[in-house]
């Protein structure tokens, strides 16, 4: 067996047309994923369906329509391979499936790839104030994402015509949106001019730019750092499921987000109250003797019944139990509401495995969502675009953590009427006593 390589999840964001299919799928290309015997299928579909510019595009969005019909696929797809890392694709074509992905599903982003269109027109309109690109940017950025590569597209545009000067003043205009965000942002973040349909800069240099001295956009994959295993951290696994296995026992099955789970650790499940001895810990039907952050596992508790946990109880360690809140403090950054919201407004908080409907007790202050400064006290109502400061009240017990302590449990999302209507993150809690 080849040696496995560090894994890294990557969320492809940015405004709906600046072609994050297309490059993406020509990624998976180029980096061996995709077979040429797959590719020339793919052709000759784009071809019967007159959507001949679409090609690469397909590849991602076979992925999508297939995922729509309910059939399983290989993960393979969603998978690409550079000289140093193996990548998942997290793709984000609109809020509703990136919010998602990024707080309630169990992969978080370790990176992110911006994509941005250098057409005359389409760019101005993506950084615009209802653009996608300012919205995406401030979003990874809230949900702990910080490292970012931006990729220039479109340089093949007859608008453009691979011209420098269009690169810099795009360059420029994306700093000045980032910089709130991430104020190193000329020094840190790099810049690749690319077209996903040539090919240019993807894999290889581009000879129609040769002003451009900086790696392709596959070699710059290779500069993101691996995050730290967080385990110095107290001991969280929220729960997934449970399964009862004759003659075994109870089996949760989580991912562990924080800290080290051991054989013979005795660890409590909040806010379930259980508590028990843990006697095995399997992960793809192998046995470990330690688990550790990222492990996605199975592990049998000495001690639980049938029924006693369930999916967004969390684990710990008995002598550093999750916390169950009585109520708590958060920022909270409204993304989408038809309306406005004010106290007493109960939707459901997606924190971790968890759902719970949480009251908005009380709107403490409303902030600016691009600096954090604080623009009123004691607001009446906020609206889409804006920022407050909360203190939300659980229907039941549920584990939520403070962001500073263990920010894997920090954040959540705030869904109504089947969509994502806002993101927060945990300032302070109020233990339930």
């Amino acid at each position: 067996m080849p040696e496995k390589k560090p894994h890294l999840n990557l969320v492809v964001i940015g405004h709906i047309d600046a072609g994050k299919s297309t490059l993406m799928g020509h990624i998976l290309y180029v980096t061996g994923s995709i077979s040429d015997a797959e590719m020339r299928k793919i052709e000759q579909l784009a071809e019967q369906l007159e959507k001949g510019s679409f090609k690469y595009a397909f590849i991602m969005d076979r992925l999508k329509e297939e995922r729509e019909r309910g059939i399983t696929i290989d993960l393979f797809y969603q998978k690409f391979t550079t000289q140093k890392y193996d990548f998942t694709i997290i793709d984000a074509p609109g809020h509703r499936d990136f919010v998602k992905n990024m707080i309630t599903g169990a992969s978080q982003a370790d990176a992110a790839l911006l994509v941005v269109s250098s057409r005359k027109g389409e760019f101005e309109a993506g950084i615009s104030l209802g653009g996608q690109t300012r919205e995406h940017a401030y979003l990874a950025k809230t949900l702990g994402v910080n490292q970012l590569i931006v990729a220039v597209n479109k340089m093949d545009d007859p608008s453009v015509n691979w011209s420098q000067e269009r690169y810099n003043q795009v360059k420029q205009a994306v700093i000045d949106l980032l910089k709130p965000l991430y104020p190193n942002a000329d020094k840190e973040i790099l810049f690749i001019p690319v077209s996903a349909w040539t090919g240019d800069n993807l894999s290889k240099p581009s000879q129609n730019m040769p002003w451009y001295k900086g790696p392709t956009l596959v070699e710059a994959f290779d500069t993101f750092k691996l995050p730290e295993k967080p385990i110095n951290l107290p001991l969280r696994i929220p729960i997934e499921t449970a399964f009862t296995i004759t003659g075994v026992g109870t089996v949760p099955c989580g991912r562990v987000e924080t800290g080290v789970l051991k054989v013979g650790d005795k660890v409590i499940f909040q806010p379930a109250g259980k508590s028990g001895e843990v006697k095995t810990i399997e992960m793809h039907h192998e046995r470990l003797e330690k688990a550790e952050p990222g492990d996605n596992i199975g592990f049998n508790v000495r001690g639980l019944g049938k029924g006693d946990v369930k999916r967004g109880d969390v684990c710990g360690h008995l002598e550093n139990p999750p916390t169950v809140v009585q109520e708590f403090k958060a920022r909270v950054l409204v993304l989408n509401h038809p309306t406005a919201i004010a106290a007493g407004y109960t939707p459901v908080v997606h924190a971790h495995t968890a759902q719970v409907a949480c009251k908005f007790e009380e709107l403490i202050s409303k902030f600016d969502p691009k600096t954090g400064a604080v623009i009123q006290e004691k607001p009446d109502f906020v609206k889409k675009g804006e920022g407050v400061i909360v203190r939300m009240v659980p229907v039941r017990p549920f584990v939520i953590e403070r962001l500073r302590d263990i920010p894997q449990l920090g954040r959540f999302a705030v869904r109504d009427m089947g969509t994502t209507v806002a993101v927060g993150m945990v300032e302070e809690v109020v233990p339930k006593k």
